[in-house]
């Protein structure tokens, strides 16, 4: 486990209080019994060497709904990468044949990310979560795959036991564990099924966190029900890559510093600038033709080249991270805000903030603000609300968190299917001094489209700024929404 070791203090969060917490297993010799005993400590991905991001985004002809899903790919684990991807185009079909119960508005949205369960040379776990909204409420649900490095061979949770009989004795455990919740709690609807028993993992002294999906054991009040079955118990029931990764676990656990004091809170005040690009103002757009060229989604498997042509053509770009993103790849982050470019926040997970309470989306705004100060020790001062989607909470918490809104008047449309030549026709034809243009490094054609874009521009004498620089010493106001370098800011309402 050189090469990677665990977040201090991250864990699931902790179950509700009406009975779902768990009587701690007994404790074995060396090993530390997590105070929640279905608490899962999670590798921080940025210290897995050979690991990018990969995104697919709304794939709709109308955009009639939102669509963002985010999984791992690791250049050592091809099989893991072919399953999570298989089942990412699963869950877009089985979401684009659902139908709204809500009619068209507000749009129905797939939410997918992930976090690392697990990571050594014995086993690698990739936890999923899906938020699925159909018009009436969101939906929540978790799968974990497991792949064992030795056999290359990815498979869902149930990988882990040593066959059917095992797992009829797993769902027995599971039954007496689940004694004493309250009425609420389905006992009886628990049945050795592998799609009931999709997202297992290991806490850290080896016990066996089981997780069931929302409504799936009980209303859909409860959310997140859970049980971890005590290692003594469970070891006899796992199979060969089981055993493996519930040692591997252990000894993660064993080798991780602790946590607990000296972890920053995370209400610690900060002396973090706010974020600006290091040639800011070293171009006068009152006298220079500006567009800003802005990214979002990323940082992903693309974005490195993406930077390579920006700085072959001397221009300079805003992007707009997703958190989880930018906690997998810091490196990209550095390298944006030390090439001039100017980072900002686009959320934690890609969902409609304005589908949010206002604690939600104050929640994802600074777990990504804290992603970003700690890549490049500076503040984002600008947001992008996932697919421009904005109400007056999202406005509000923007303004309280010193953020302006920033939209677009020009959309590349580069959506999955765009070609390059229709990407970079369609900015060159739309552009105008002061635009603000829309494209994602997530895309492999946007990539291919920026050449012939700087090219095309800058044959038009037009200068690639980032957008604050589009407004001179009009300085951007939180809370406030800006969708074009042309727009009297002096106009824009602040709520």
């Amino acid at each position: 486990m050189h090469q990677t070791r665990f977040f201090a203090g991250i864990a699931l969060l902790a179950l509700s209080a009406g009975g779902c917490g768990l009587a701690a297993a007994a404790p074995e010799r060396d090993v530390l019994v997590p105070a929640e005993p279905t608490a899962i400590d999670f590798v921080d991905p940025a210290t897995v060497v050979g690991l990018s991001t990969a995104t697919i985004t709304n794939e709709d002809d109308d955009h009639s709904r939102y669509v963002h899903i985010s999984y791992p790919e690791l250049t050592d684990a091809p099989g893991l990468n072919r399953a999570l991807r298989a089942d990412a185009e699963r869950q877009l079909r089985d979401f684009r044949a659902a139908k709204s119960v809500n009619g068209d508005y507000p749009r129905p949205e797939l939410n997918v990310d992930w976090q690392l369960a697990a990571r050594s040379p014995e086993a690698v776990a990739v936890r999923l979560r899906t938020g699925e909204f159909l018009g009436a409420s969101w939906g929540n649900s978790t799968r974990t795959f497991w792949f064992d490095p030795r056999t290359g061979r990815a498979g869902g949770s149930t990988a882990l036991l040593g066959g059917p009989q095992a797992l009829d004795r797993l769902a027995v455990l599971v039954k007496e564990q689940l004694k004493g919740r309250g009425p609420q709690v389905e006992r009886d609807g628990v049945r050795a099924d592998p799609g009931q028993f999709d997202s297992m993992a290991f806490n850290r002294s080896g016990d066996l966190v089981v997780e069931f999906d929302d409504c799936q054991i009980g209303p859909c009040s409860l959310g997140r029900v859970a049980v971890a079955v005590q290692a003594g118990r469970v070891t006899p029931l796992l199979s060969e890559l089981g055993r493996r990764a519930q040692e591997s676990v252990r000894e993660a656990a064993r080798s991780a510093p602790p946590a607990g004091p000296t972890t920053t809170p995370k209400t610690a005040p900060t002396a973090s600038p706010e974020a600006s690009s290091n040639r800011a103002g070293s171009v006068n757009c009152a006298r220079t033709k500006c567009v800003a060229l802005t990214f979002d989604d990323g940082p992903g498997p693309r974005t490195g080249r993406l930077l390579d042509l920006l700085a072959a053509g001397k221009a300079r770009a805003t992007f707009f991270t997703v958190g989880t993103n930018a906690v997998a790849q810091p490196g990209l982050l550095r390298r944006m805000s030390a090439e001039g470019h100017l980072v900002g926040n686009h959320s934690w997970s890609h969902r409609d903030l304005s589908k949010q309470a206002t604690s939600k989306i104050a929640d994802s705004f600074r777990r990504t603000d804290d992603a970003v100060r700690a890549a490049i020790a500076q503040e984002p001062t600008l947001a992008r609300p996932p697919y421009g989607a904005i109400s007056k909470d999202v406005r509000d918490v923007a303004r309280d968190l010193g953020l302006a809104l920033v939209g677009w008047d020009v959309n590349s449309r580069d959506e999955p299917g765009a070609t390059a030549s229709e990407i970079t026709d369609r900015v060159v034809r739309k552009a105008h001094p002061g635009a603000i243009i829309l494209m994602h490094d997530t895309n492999p054609e946007s990539i291919d489209a920026i050449p012939g874009i700087l090219k095309e521009l800058s044959g038009k004498g037009y200068t690639f700024v980032t957008v604050p620089e589009l407004y001179g010493s009009a300085a951007m106001r939180a809370g406030r929404l800006y969708e074009s370098g042309n727009q009297q800011s002096r106009k824009q309402p602040l709520t």
